[in-house]
């Protein structure tokens, strides 16, 4: 195949998966709406959606360097995304004396931080486990 057009097409797939995550993760969110609280400027929030688009990246980075097809590597990006998404749960359940979701809202800039760093250093583990 060209491979500028294979480009592309992994780029689409790229794309396609983080649009899908980030829905994803806004229907999580019960107490505030992603979009909204980064248009009224909430840091927190933003750097924890950040996070997950810099970590989702790097989990298709690993698929595609793995992968023979744009399919395997989707597969695996959406695994990786599934992972995430867990990775998001485990983290609000193991600080059980504050609320991750509540802090974000309250635009909490170190929950934020740590909200980034979980993201894209688990993402990193995700990625290096492809195989």
């Amino acid at each position: 195949m060209n491979p500028f057009l294979l480009t592309f097409l992994y780029f689409a797939a790229a794309v396609a998966v983080i649009v899908v995550g980030l829905f994803v993760f806004e229907l999580m969110t019960r107490k505030y709406k992603d979009w909204e609280e980064v248009k009224n400027r909430n840091t927190a929030v933003a750097l924890s959606i950040a996070g997950k688009i810099i970590g989702t990246s790097i989990i298709i980075a690993f698929a595609i360097f793995h992968n023979d097809t744009i399919w395997q590597t989707v597969v695996w990006g959406l695994y990786g995304l599934a992972l995430q998404l867990i990775a998001y749960l485990l983290f609000e359940v193991l600080t059980p004396r504050f609320s991750v979701e509540q802090q974000l809202k309250e635009n909490n800039t170190a929950t934020g931080i740590i909200a980034f760093a979980v993201s894209v250093g688990l993402a990193f583990v995700i990625g290096a486990s492809i195989t």
